[in-house]
């Protein structure tokens, strides 16, 4: 399966983590473009707004993640804690979310439903929670 990894950068080393269990498993893996520069050019995720907006226009990076959603299966959403919610879900990867679930794609989350504004839409798109369990990905 091929299988595309959502969630804050923040959590970028998680989500290497994530990736290399899955690939272990036998399934493609896609990462947000933010950690293949991290990996390949030395790129550091800005901490003011400003910078933040100007490397998410200028790498595009949202029109990139749509595109590896696009030729996924499923997405994996990486929540954990962060901001004092527990299993966060935030803008970013609640659009991608949206886009999956468009595309008729399965979502997993790797935690459950975050008790956050929008979770009555993040149930309505029926995500498998999979309890931090990758075996779970069928």
């Amino acid at each position: 399966m091929t299988i595309t990894i959502c969630g804050s950068m923040q959590f970028h080393g998680e989500m290497r983590r994530l990736k290399k269990d899955l690939e272990a498993a036998g399934h493609t893996v896609f990462v947000p473009k933010g950690i293949d520069l991290m990996d390949t050019a030395g790129y550091v995720v800005p901490q003011e707004d400003d910078l933040r907006i100007a490397h998410k226009i200028e790498h595009d990076f949202i029109r990139e993640h749509f595109r590896r959603i696009e030729k996924c299966d499923a997405i994996l959403v990486a929540n954990y804690a962060k901001k004092g919610i527990p299993d966060y879900i935030g803008g970013n990867t609640f659009l991608e979310m949206g886009l999956a679930f468009w595309l008729g794609k399965k979502i997993y989350l790797l935690n459950p439903v975050p008790d956050m504004e929008y979770r009555t839409e993040m149930h309505a798109m029926q995500p498998v929670v999979i309890d931090g369990d990758l075996s779970k990905i069928t």
